[in-house]
């Protein structure tokens, strides 16, 4: 499980909106002259979102972007899923092993492992909302950020 700037940046943004969402729409220059982000490559991950249904584009002179959903329908998987593929690769899927050959895939003890861990990283990145991420404010001990989840 590694997640790349795609997904980092790709919930900043959705926190951007999510934090002005009484804005009716988001530039990417807006957020770009805010994070410092690279335009085209923002682009690129909102395309993704949109194509996920997790944003909408309006074109034209007053166009941007906006929420598809209200924060709290949307799931911090659903994002990691639009941005990465999926919240955790298993080798064993045929889709992935087609790319890394695994001599013993018939005699692997493994797969019930990493089947476990992915079913338990989906559930927990299915029960965290943009809403909690972009609401969350509370310090931890050593004075930076944390999200506090239930489980």
């Amino acid at each position: 499980m590694r997640f790349t700037t795609k997904t980092e940046y790709g919930l900043i943004c959705l926190i951007y909106m999510a934090r002005n969402s009484s804005a009716d729409l988001v530039t990417i220059r807006e957020i770009v002259k805010k994070e410092r982000f690279s335009t085209p490559y923002i682009e690129k991950i909102l395309q993704k979102l949109r194509a996920a249904n997790i944003v909408t584009s309006h074109q034209g002179k007053q166009g941007g972007y906006a929420l598809a959903r209200k924060p709290s329908e949307i799931t911090l998987k659903e994002i990691i899923e639009a941005l990465e593929g999926h919240t955790f690769d298993m080798f064993c899927e045929p889709s992935v092993r087609e790319e890394i050959i695994c001599t013993h895939f018939s005699l692997c003890g493994l797969k019930p492992v990493w089947e476990k861990t992915k079913n338990l990283l989906d559930g927990f990145f299915d029960s965290i909302t943009l809403e909690m991420i972009s609401k969350q404010q509370q310090m931890n001990p050593s004075g930076s950020k944390t999200l506090a989840v239930a489980g």
